[in-house]
C-alpha cells in the first residue's frame, strides 16, 4: 500500500498575511478559508475582506490555536489556513510585532522585529482523501518545517539577484525539509519555554535570518514558530481565548 508522508503538511507554507490573501475562486484550492465556495448563492458572490475571510478559515478548525502569551502586547494578526483536500483544516499561523516582507532590513534599512505562530493539528494515521495511500501523523517535525519554510519566505540574502531567489528559496526550503526530519541533529538545541503556563521543551536553531523552533503541547497541537529581532529566549505561548484579538 502506497504510504504518502504529511509532515510537510500540504503545500502551502504559513507565510503571507491575511492582507495579502486574494479572494478564493474555487473550492478545490480555498485553502484561505476552508469553505465550499460553491455553495454560496451567486448575489453574495461580492468580495469579502481578506481578515473575515481569514477568521471563517480560524473558526472551521476542531483544534485550539495558539499564539504568544499576554506579556507580548504589540500588535497581532491573523495569518493563512492550511486546509486537506476535502477542506479540513489541518494548521494555521498568527503573527506579532512587524509585519515582515522578504526584502525586510535590504528594502526599508530597518530591522524588524516579529514572530509568527504556527499550530498544527495532532493527526492519527488516516487516509489520503483520493483513496489511493495513508498519510503519515503530522508531528513536531511537521511544524518545525513549516517554521523553517515560512522564515524562508521573508528572507532575502544581501546582494541577491531578484533573479536568482527563486532558486535560493528552493534550495533553501529542501534544506529546510531535511533539517526538520532530523530534530535530533547537531543543528538542533534545546529550549524550555512556558505553553499554557507550563514550561515545555523546544527544538531550536537560529541562522541568519532569524530562529525557528517547534514543540508539542498538552493540548493536542504541534507549535512551530519562527521570527527575526525578538528574542526566542523571552516569549511563551498560549491558546487564543479570542480571535477577535488578532486584525
Amino acid at each position: 500500500m502506497e504510504t504518502t508522508s504529511s509532515s510537510r503538511v500540504g503545500a502551502q507554507t504559513a507565510e503571507a498575511p491575511a492582507t495579502a490573501a486574494a479572494p478564493a475562486q474555487d473550492p478545490q484550492t480555498d485553502a484561505v478559508t476552508g469553505a465550499q465556495t460553491d455553495t454560496q448563492p451567486q448575489e453574495a458572490a461580492a468580495p469579502v475582506p481578506a481578515a473575515r475571510r481569514t477568521a471563517e478559515g480560524f473558526l472551521a478548525a476542531d483544534f485550539p490555536w495558539y499564539g504568544l502569551d499576554g506579556a507580548f502586547s504589540g500588535p497581532r494578526w491573523l495569518m493563512q489556513v492550511g486546509t486537506a483536500a476535502d477542506g479540513t483544516v489541518e494548521h494555521g499561523s498568527t503573527g506579532h510585532g512587524d509585519e515582515p516582507s522578504a526584502r525586510g532590513e535590504i528594502a526599508t534599512g530597518e530591522k524588524e522585529r516579529f514572530a509568527v505562530v504556527i499550530t498544527v493539528a495532532s493527526n492519527p494515521l488516516r487516509r489520503s482523501a483520493d483513496g489511493t495511500g495513508v498519510l503519515e501523523a503530522t508531528s513536531v517535525s511537521s511544524a518545525a518545517w513549516l517554521a523553517g519554510s515560512g522564515l524562508l519566505a521573508y528572507s532575502w540574502p544581501g546582494q541577491m539577484d531578484h533573479s536568482l531567489r527563486d532558486d535560493w528559496l528552493d534550495q533553501q526550503t529542501e534544506a529546510a525539509w531535511e533539517l526538520a526530519d532530523d530534530l535530533a541533529g547537531e543543528d538542533w538545541s534545546t529550549l524550555s519555554l512556558p505553553v499554557d503556563g507550563e514550561p515545555t521543551p523546544f527544538h531550536y536553531r537560529e541562522s541568519e535570518f532569524g530562529w525557528v523552533l517547534a514543540g508539542s503541547t498538552g493540548s493536542g497541537v504541534h507549535l512551530g514558530a519562527y521570527g527575526r529581532g525578538m528574542s526566542a529566549y523571552g516569549i511563551g505561548f498560549s491558546a487564543i481565548a479570542d480571535l477577535g484579538t488578532y486584525e
